[in-house]
């Protein structure tokens, strides 16, 4: 299964209510934190909605 790392660099603060959604459910809600994360549509597409707030900053097969 493929993972990838993700982690939050920018605040939730003063955002709207869905981005601070998709990253409870990337299950980041501090900064610099970080989490591994199955390789997923879904998540590809979570991570690409909020490009501002999260980075991959790894990859695994």
């Amino acid at each position: 299964m493929a993972t990838i790392i993700v982690k939050q660099i920018g605040s939730p603060i003063r955002r709207p209510a869905s981005q601070r959604a998709t990253l409870k459910g990337l299950g980041l809600n501090k900064m610099h934190r970080t989490r591994e994360l199955e390789d997923t549509p879904a998540i590809r597409g979570m991570v690409r909605s909020i490009p501002h707030l999260v980075q991959i900053i790894g990859e695994k097969q």
